[in-house]
């Protein structure tokens, strides 16, 4: 080749995509070999969905055990979205991996794209895991159709909360997060009326329960399971502007800090 002859810098379209799924599987299997942090993601849910959502449920009828399923299942899902992101990307820019990645040769995205199916698989893993508790000890009646929809809502569910995580990761430091993540993760999940139906919960906390995106993901679940009949649209739009939203200022605050 001529010195004069121009040459492309683009890679072929079949090595982006080799790269993308590359870096897809190295961050899953990463994560998979890590039982200090997928053990907590599948045990702590199912922990509390077997004392409260089969030991305790038996005497309340069908209809509370499918509540409780759908509402422990988005309590599980939003763990690998929290900590897989927040507390992997804070210790990630403390040891200076992030900067690394930026150095290679990888698209741009990859790492997101990787971090984001892992956390999908998690979730998904956390709704079986649930979902099997469910039907052989719950007892819990639910049509392949039910059960799809509540697993898929919970695979697309976790994504607004990849993107909040993503943010705190970009804001404090590595040591930090998990203890920052688990004082978001919990009162979220309390105030969205995921351990307790809101009616039980104080007029205050009813009413500023849809400012969480926790909340929007249990409609969702709960029309999975057939438990609510309202359009669910609105619920659809406020999750993917929340997640837009926080992934856009993660964003801003990694190019500006790094």
């Amino acid at each position: 080749m001529s010195v004069n002859e121009p040459t492309s810098l683009a890679m072929p379209r079949s090595r982006v995509i080799g790269a993308y799924l590359e870096e897809a599987r190295s961050e899953c299997l990463r994560y998979m070999r890590a039982p200090g942090f997928m053990l907590p993601i599948m045990l702590f849910p199912a922990m509390f969905y077997l004392l409260f959502g089969v030991l305790m449920a038996k005497s309340n009828g069908a209809d509370a055990a499918r509540y409780l399923l759908a509402s422990y299942g988005v309590f599980g899902v939003m763990s690998p979205g929290l900590f897989g992101f927040g507390v992997s990307l804070a210790l990630e820019r403390d040891g200076g991996l992030l900067t690394f990645k930026r150095a290679l040769p990888m698209p741009p995205g990859a790492y997101l794209l990787g971090k984001m199916l892992m956390a999908m698989a998690a979730a998904g893993g956390v709704i079986l895991l649930l979902l099997t508790m469910a039907v052989s000890l719950g007892h819990v009646t639910l049509g392949p159709l039910q059960a799809g929809a509540l697993l898929l809502t919970g695979m697309l569910g976790v994504l607004p909360f990849c993107a909040l995580g993503m943010f705190v990761g970009t804001l404090i430091k590595g040591q930090g997060a998990p203890g920052m993540l688990q004082l978001i993760y919990l009162p979220m999940s309390f105030m969205s009326g995921l351990w307790m139906p809101l009616p039980m919960l104080p007029k205050f906390l009813q009413q500023i329960a849809p400012i969480w995106p926790s909340y929007h993901l249990d409609m969702l679940a709960m029309a999975a399971v057939g438990l609510n009949k309202e359009a669910l649209l609105p619920h659809v739009l406020v999750l993917v502007g929340f997640a837009v939203g926080f992934l856009l200022l993660a964003a801003r605050r990694l190019r500006r800090n790094g």
